[in-house]
C-alpha cells in the first residue's frame, strides 16, 4: 500500500451540522462543499449514508432551541461522537476564523472546523455529548413542555394587564386551560420522578429551597451531578464567575453561558433558600454584611446550593442541615 493510500486510510473526518426548522446542512472539515437534507427520518438516513464510509472523529451540532435533540440522539444511537455547542461560542469561533458573513453553508463549514478543534482537546468529557437514558429523555421532554406552557402563561398575564379590557374574557379562558395543563404536567413529572429517580429526587427535595420543579430541572438537565467536580458543575450550569483580565487590568468577574434552564431554576430556588435554608441563609447574610450586591450574593448562594446537590448525588447520603456537607 502506498503512502498516499495509508494516509487516506488513516484520515479522520470532522463534521459540522447547522440546524434549521425544516432542513439541516452538514460539512466535512477540509472540503468546500456542503450537503443538505430535510429534518426528518429521510434526512437523517441521508446523513447516516454519507457517514457510513467515513472514519468520523467528532460531529458538532449548534444548539438550536431543541431542534438538534432528535438528530443528536440518532447519531449517538449509531455510535458517533457528538458535541452540541453553544451558538455564541460557535459564532465567536467562526468570526475568529474569518467567517464574518453568516449563511447556512458558512455556518456548517465553520462548525466542521470547530469540530476538528474540539476533537483535539485533552478533556473530551467537556465537549462530547453522552447518550441519555430513555427515562431521562422523557423527563427532559416533560420539563421543557412545562416551561413552554409557563412562558405562555406569563405572556397571557402580561397581555391581561394591558389596555385591551375587552380581551380579558378570552385571555382568562386561555389562562384557565394553561393552568390545567401545567397542573397535569406537574403530576406527570412527579410520578416520573418517583418511578425512575426516587432516591435522588428524595435527597434533593429534602434541601430547603429546592422544590419539585427545581428537582426535575436539575435531575433532567444536569445528569452529570455526582460524577464531576464542583468547579465543573458550576461551569456547566453557568454559575462559575469567569475572569476578565488583560495585562495589569483585573476586570470584574461575570457568569455567562452554561445551561440556562438549570441556572434559572437554581436562582429561583436560591431566592427561597436564602430565607429558609440553614446553610444558605447565614452565608447570604455574611455576603451582604461584607458589602456584596444582592445579585452577586444570590449568585454565590446558587453556586453553593449546586455544590450541595452535587455532594448529595456523589455520596448517596441524605441531606443533613447540621453539617456543612452531607453526613
Amino acid at each position: 500500500m502506498t503512502d498516499a493510500a495509508n494516509t487516506a486510510a488513516a484520515a479522520v473526518d470532522y463534521l459540522g451540522i447547522d440546524m434549521a426548522k425544516a432542513r439541516f446542512e452538514w460539512a466535512v472539515h477540509g472540503t468546500p462543499t456542503t450537503c443538505s437534507a430535510t429534518r426528518d427520518a429521510s434526512g437523517y438516513d441521508a446523513l447516516l449514508a454519507d457517514l457510513a464510509p467515513r472514519r468520523v472523529g467528532l460531529l458538532v451540532i449548534e444548539a438550536t432551541g431543541g431542534l438538534e435533540h432528535e438528530l443528536a440522539t440518532v447519531l449517538l444511537q449509531h455510535g458517533y461522537a457528538v458535541a452540541v455547542v453553544n451558538p455564541r461560542a460557535a459564532r465567536d469561533f467562526a468570526r475568529s476564523m474569518g467567517h464574518l458573513a453568516k449563511t447556512d453553508k458558512l455556518d456548517a463549514l465553520a462548525l466542521a472546523h470547530y469540530a476538528q478543534t474540539l476533537a483535539h482537546r485533552a478533556e473530551q468529557g467537556a465537549v462530547r455529548l453522552q447518550p441519555s437514558a430513555q427515562q431521562l429523555q422523557a423527563l427532559q421532554a416533560l420539563v421543557l413542555r412545562r416551561k413552554q406552557l409557563s412562558d405562555m402563561r406569563v405572556a397571557e398575564l402580561n397581555r391581561r394587564g394591558g389596555p385591551m379590557r375587552v380581551l380579558r374574557k378570552s385571555i382568562d379562558a386561555v389562562l384557565q386551560i394553561l393552568d390545567q395543563q401545567i397542573a397535569l404536567l406537574d403530576q406527570e413529572i412527579g410520578t416520573h420522578l418517583n418511578d425512575h429517580f426516587d432516591r435522588l429526587h428524595e435527597r434533593f427535595d429534602a434541601v430547603k429551597g429546592v422544590g419539585p420543579n427545581t428537582c426535575a430541572v436539575v435531575i433532567g438537565f444536569m445528569p452529570e451531578l455526582g460524577h464531576i467536580s464542583h468547579a465543573r458543575a458550576a461551569k456547566l450550569a453557568g454559575l462559575a464567575p469567569l475572569n476578565n483580565d488583560s495585562g495589569r487590568l483585573r476586570g470584574q468577574r461575570h457568569i455567562w453561558g452554561g445551561r440556562s434552564i438549570v441556572r434559572c431554576a437554581l436562582y429561583m430556588a436560591t431566592v427561597s433558600a436564602v430565607r429558609f435554608n440553614p446553610l444558605i441563609k447565614p452565608f447570604y447574610e455574611r455576603l451582604l454584611a461584607a458589602g456584596k450586591p444582592k445579585k452577586v450574593a444570590l449568585t454565590a448562594c446558587a453556586h453553593k446550593l449546586l455544590r450541595i446537590l452535587n455532594a448529595l448525588a456523589r455520596t448517596g447520603q441524605d441531606w443533613n442541615p447540621d453539617h456543612r456537607r452531607p453526613a
